[in-house]
């Protein structure tokens, strides 16, 4: 179950840039642009807006086997205080340094 977006953030969400198109951006990219809450925390999808990624149709139907990818974005486009926040379980700032090896800087 996808928890709602508050109208107000909502609104300044379509308003950025980055919302307009698909964050995985390759060549299997298809159908409209829909938002993927990809951060949860305590077992509960989140709407911090560093974890809600403008994904294609395609690539949210096949969510699932691109985590690795969908993680890079979220963690990349995460502040160290957020980070630091959200480490628990998991050191996220490693996660995002053992990813960053993988896929390059995220820009």
């Amino acid at each position: 179950m996808t928890k709602p977006i508050p109208p107000k953030q909502r609104k300044k969400m379509a308003e950025d840039l980055f919302y307009w198109s698909c964050c995985v951006a390759d060549d299997q990219c298809s159908g409209n642009i829909q938002w993927h809450h990809n951060h949860t925390w305590q077992g509960k999808r989140t709407n911090e807006v560093f974890g809600i990624l403008p994904v294609c149709e395609y690539h949210h139907r096949i969510e699932s086997s691109i985590k690795d990818r969908l993680d890079w974005v979220m963690l990349n486009r995460m502040s160290d205080i957020e980070l630091k926040t959200f480490s628990k379980a998991v050191n996220l700032k490693d996660r995002r340094d053992r990813l960053n090896n993988q896929y390059g800087d995220y820009t």
